[in-house]
């Protein structure tokens, strides 16, 4: 069993509240537009990370990690990708995988919205934790929390962090 911690959209942003809530996770997955390597830095020292680069971030995050990540955590496979769509209206980029291979959880950034959702003509759960950082439209700093049990995703946590 993992205790996963899931965020997006720090935008160069990193506080102590992210990492309180982190606490009892066992991973951290950031999706994208991380903002600086001080970001990942402080993430990777308090816990396992898995990351994606955005949109906004610069050549050394994006030299440090993938557009996507893919991989099992447990019996679930997990895909990560920044720009990635919504169920029915995917992103193109990611539209020949999701048809062919869907993974079972599929975690998204870039909206800046917090949208939990399942796909059920590729049976795969959807989740874009919002944004965790300061800069943007969101008025709400948010992320979320997720249990995988061998081939079982549950206790999903949406945690708000206050107003940006």
């Amino acid at each position: 069993m993992k205790r996963i911690g899931i965020l997006s959209d720090t935008h160069y942003y990193i506080d102590d509240v992210i990492l309180k809530y982190f606490e009892l996770c066992d991973e951290i997955w950031h999706a994208g537009d991380i903002g600086s390597m001080e970001v990942t830095d402080k993430l990777s020292q308090f816990r396992p990370l898995k990351a994606v680069y955005g949109n906004i971030d610069n050549h050394d995050i994006r030299s440090s990690f993938p557009l996507i990540q893919r991989f099992h955590c447990e019996e679930v496979d997990v895909l990560i990708k920044h720009i990635a769509g919504y169920p029915g209206r995917y992103d193109k980029s990611i539209q020949q995988v999701i048809e062919n291979e869907p993974p079972k959880l599929l975690i998204a950034g870039h909206s800046h919205i917090l949208k939990i959702q399942y796909d059920r003509k590729h049976n795969m759960l959807h989740i874009n934790p919002g944004a965790a950082g300061k800069n943007g439209f969101h008025a709400v700093r948010t992320l979320v929390r997720l249990t995988i049990d061998g081939a079982e995703m549950k206790d999903v946590e949406v945690v708000e962090l206050g107003k940006r």
